[in-house]
């Protein structure tokens, strides 16, 4: 039984006829993020026994404690910062100022709030203004080297069909207003 569809052609690996279908890339953040987090979850174990073992495993597990409520605790603030920000901007009719820090600073306690002594000392480190800066500065080169050219609302207008074929349609999407 036929749907209609078109049959996938695929561009063929290889010398001769009837040899496989090349297969896409990988992208390396695909290949090392999971490798990345393995690593890092061994690190903190390893970390974390050899603290214990220097100390005692109460200590342990009272840095981790105190690590998720300090964690807790400046994740609340940071909202509260944010969200009052965001009422005196729409109070003034304008937009809440760009760089305030409270995104790194919720991502600072999020850290913290992770059982671990490396997540920790990062969250700990993203807590710190000068940091702030220089990450915040450094992710918005990274991001604007990588954005194509429009705006965010260009985004959201257009529409993009992907077919089984590969091909990327195109489009814009019509609103009527009547």
């Amino acid at each position: 039984m036929t749907t209609g569809a078109p049959i996938p052609t695929y561009p063929v690996s290889g010398p001769g006829p009837g040899s496989a279908p090349a297969r896409p890339r990988r992208s390396r953040l695909r290949t090392f993020l999971p490798l990345g987090l393995a690593a890092w979850l061994v690190l903190e174990i390893w970390l974390l026994s050899t603290v214990a073992a220097a100390t005692s495993g109460f200590v342990v597990f009272l840095l981790l404690v105190a690590g998720f409520v300090l964690g807790s605790v400046v994740i609340k603030r940071a909202g509260r910062r944010a969200f009052r920000n965001l009422n005196e901007a729409l109070q003034r009719g304008g937009s809440p100022s760009k760089g305030s820090g409270n995104g790194l600073m919720m991502l600072g306690g999020l850290l913290l709030m992770i059982p671990g002594l490396l997540s920790d000392a990062a969250g700990l480190l993203l807590l710190l203004p000068p940091v702030q800066k220089a990450v915040s500065s450094y992710t918005e080169r990274k991001l604007l080297a990588a954005a194509t050219p429009g705006s965010l609302g260009d985004a959201f207008q257009q529409a993009r069909i992907h077919r089984p074929d590969g091909k990327v349609v195109q489009g814009e999407v019509v609103r009527d207003e009547e």
